[in-house]
């Protein structure tokens, strides 16, 4: 005899809640396009959260709404921050020895890379040559040996040119380097430059959740806002000003949207045009030939009434793939509140 299906529980109040299970509330809320947030925890961390999320039943819209308002306000006040670095490096310290404490911090700081020299390699070439141009000649010929050529010579050509000359030459003559005096070139690019680096390019909080609310639909971005702009106005006025919304778009040089127009689906962009201002609409009707725009005016249409959901879903698409073209370095994206025009 088969036994009944048990009732999943239903979650409405999050005070009682763990540390895990709101992680994996929050996680489950933010969906699959933000996987790369599992990919900084290690192994435990993994399947606390993962069995936390398997047990959690059912969760009303209310609670996904407090926790995600808690966070945000969290992360906006004024004193410390939930899930800081320096918060981070203050706990590791009670129970882990100095040097464990910066190895650890050094990861989490970036830039990405294994080794020191692949962090190298992920570094601005202008700001690292900002910084070795005051080191010894023979120092940055080392360093330079030990990243990749291609970002060594976009380094050698933001040096002074006389200096990237003499960098040059010991380079030619260098010979096989002691371990121990690479050990010390390696620790000093550590605690001067590495953690300097890190500790100016902390991502602002506000960048991080104005990243989150675009992905959400608007519905739910605008019931998020709502909320807290009555807990925090300054923080969802922050957040708001930092989106890069659909809209944004009427911002696009004519290069710029016709490089986008090339890689966006004709059915999805006439989806998304259905709902866009006119200002917009000018825009990609006018960086298209006659026919195309013709078609594409017969086909939206043709469409007749579209769900706002299908009209939400196709606007987002386009904003990702603006986001794409731009981390490709084919267009640049200005923030949400900006009034700078975006450059193709």
């Amino acid at each position: 005899m088969t036994r009944p299906a048990q009732k999943s529980p239903i979650i409405d109040d999050v005070t009682r809640l763990s540390g895990a299970d709101k992680a994996a509330i929050i996680l489950l809320a933010l969906g699959e396009d933000h996987h790369k947030l599992w990919e900084l925890m290690d192994d435990e961390e993994i399947k606390e959260i993962s069995q936390a999320m398997s047990n959690l039943g059912n969760v009303t819209a209310s609670a996904v709404e407090k926790l995600i308002v808690d966070f945000v306000g969290q992360m906006s006040n004024t004193g410390s921050l939930m899930g800081s670095y320096d918060a981070t490096q203050r706990l590791l310290n009670k129970f882990m020895s100095e040097d464990k404490v910066e190895g650890v911090m050094e990861e989490i700081r970036g830039p990405a890379g294994r080794t020191m020299w692949d962090k190298l390699g992920n570094v601005n070439e202008g700001v690292l040559a900002n910084y070795l141009k005051n080191e010894y000649p023979q120092t940055v010929a080392v360093v330079l040996s030990k990243v990749k050529s291609d970002h060594a010579s976009r380094v050698l050509s933001a040096l002074p040119e006389e200096f990237s000359l003499e960098v040059v030459m010991r380079m030619l003559r260098m010979e096989p380097v002691q371990k121990e005096i690479m050990d010390e070139i390696e620790a000093t690019l550590r605690r001067e430059f590495m953690s300097n680096l890190a500790r100016t390019n902390k991502r602002d909080s506000h960048e991080m959740m104005a990243d989150i609310f675009n992905n959400f639909d608007r519905q739910t971005e605008n019931r998020f806002l709502a909320a807290l702009e009555e807990r925090n106005r300054d923080a969802s006025e922050r957040i708001r000003s930092l989106m890069f919304v659909y809209e944004d778009l009427q911002k696009l040089d004519p290069g710029g949207a016709q490089t986008l127009l090339r890689v966006v689906d004709k059915e999805q962009l006439g989806l998304a045009m259905k709902g866009a201002s006119e200002a917009l609409r000018d825009l990609f009707f006018s960086n298209m030939s006659e026919r195309a725009a013709k078609i594409l005016r017969e086909d939206m249409e043709a469409m007749g009434p579209v769900r706002l959901k299908d009209v939400e879903g196709a606007q987002q698409l386009m904003v990702n793939l603006a986001k794409d073209l731009a981390a490709k370095g084919e267009i640049l994206l200005a923030d949400g509140g900006s009034e700078d025009e975006l450059i193709y």
